[in-house]
């Protein structure tokens, strides 16, 4: 690897560092941009009493605009963090400068976009000239030019040993829509779905169940919304954690299999991951469904290492139980399908604000429930694991190493 190529592996790796440290989590700071957004009077013209009509009137004339505000931020990879939207707030600065702000900063994508990103696909499997970011001269960039190069029936040098014309005890991967439609993607999406409906639930009711436990008393609300986003910047502390977990898991005493052995071990290993994953969130709904102001400190801990073990797994879990090449398109269904059982949210919200009366406890308690239905997953994948291990046995496979003579 050359100079050139080093540097840009090198800033690839720090620029997504910082990208993903500084600018993510605007899902997670709507705790602190709601408590803003009340002060400065959004949405006051819809209360039946209001104090001063004549106040903030240009600010909830564009009231409004906050819905494809959120959307758009959102939909653009939540790349803008509002977790100290509140802090900063409280210190002086006006919204509309903190804003204009992130959205200065958010040009640091753009550069990242055109400099360090494939201009199209990322080929798989990956040729050894692949080139990608800004044009390196003498380099090929193009994977069908790498492939018209390649003499008839050869397999590529990065293609695995299971997928090449007649090599090794592997099979073809599976296809797509076969992926799609397995009982490992469907629990894996039921996982996803609960846990993330739990967070995101949490944090559209933090406002009113901090302020029901605090009985109105408004500073006191400020102090453990600042204590809420403070705790969400220790997210990237908790993010390698669950990573530890599966790589320890897996390596286990013996050495390192390789072939089918290998991703029986990353799939078993997987079971632990999804498992810790999941007591982790029940423990933060029980915690968030306690209704005692001072626990919700631990409510806000649990939260952050839920938070940062769900959405790491489950990219973890897509690589290691389907084909690499099907990634992106079932992470992108993944997702798709979760955001579409987080709109139960919004009843939810409706019940809270209304028949319960700002009270989300019963709509706490119900959660946890929900987050419980998550233990499917493991179970699932753990039957998994012991299917497999039953063809590799009846295809003679050892699935452990020998004990070494003395």
């Amino acid at each position: 690897m050359g100079a050139a190529g080093l540097a840009k592996r090198l800033g690839t790796f720090l620029s997504g560092l910082l990208e993903c440290g500084i600018f993510c989590g605007v899902i997670f700071g709507w705790a602190s941009l709601v408590f803003v957004l009340k002060k400065l009077g959004y949405f006051e013209d819809l209360c039946e009493v209001t104090s001063d009509p004549s106040a903030n009137r240009t600010l909830t004339a564009l009231a409004l605009l906050l819905f494809p505000a959120m959307s758009m931020l959102s939909v653009g990879g939540i790349l803008l963090i509002l977790t100290n939207m509140q802090v900063l707030h409280e210190r002086g600065l006006t919204l509309r400068a903190m804003f204009l702000f992130m959205a200065a900063c958010s040009a640091w994508h753009l550069l990242r976009t055109f400099f360090l990103l494939p201009r199209s696909r990322i080929p798989y499997p990956l040729p050894p000239t692949y080139d990608y970011g800004a044009r390196c001269p003498g380099r090929s960039r193009s994977y069908r030019t790498h492939e018209e190069k390649r003499p008839p029936g050869e397999p590529g040098p990065e293609e695995p040993l299971e997928q090449r014309p007649g090599g090794g005890e592997g099979t073809s991967p599976a296809p797509f829509w076969a992926c799609a439609r397995s009982a490992l993607f469907g629990v894996h999406v039921l996982w996803l779905s609960a846990m993330q409906l739990r967070h995101y639930l949490f944090i559209g009711t933090l406002n009113p169940l901090l302020d029901h436990l605090a009985r109105g008393d408004q500073r006191l609300v400020s102090t453990y919304t600042n204590a809420f986003a403070f705790t969400q910047l220790c997210g990237v502390l908790c993010a390698p954690w669950n990573g530890l977990i599966l790589d320890r898991h897996k390596r286990g005493k013996g050495p390192r299999p390789e072939g089918a052995l290998a991703a029986l071990a990353d799939l078993r290993a997987s079971v632990l991951s999804l498992t810790v994953t999941v007591v982790q969130c029940v423990l933060f709904s029980v915690c968030a469904a306690v209704p005692v102001l001072p626990v919700q400190f631990a409510t806000f801990v649990l939260q952050v290492v839920s938070r940062s073990f769900l959405y790491g797994g489950n990219a973890a879990f897509l690589a290691i139980a389907f084909p690499p090449q099907h990634f992106g398109k079932l992470y992108g269904l993944a997702m798709a399908l979760s955001a579409l059982v987080a709109l139960l949210q919004y009843p939810c919200l409706a019940l809270v604000r209304g028949p319960l009366r700002q009270d989300p406890f019963y709509v706490n308690v119900a959660m946890v429930a929900v987050v419980l239905v998550a233990f499917a997953s493991p179970v699932v994948v753990a039957r998994e694991c012991r299917r497999r291990a039953k063809e590799l046995e009846a295809a003679g496979t050892p699935l452990a190493e020998p004990p070494t003579p003395h």
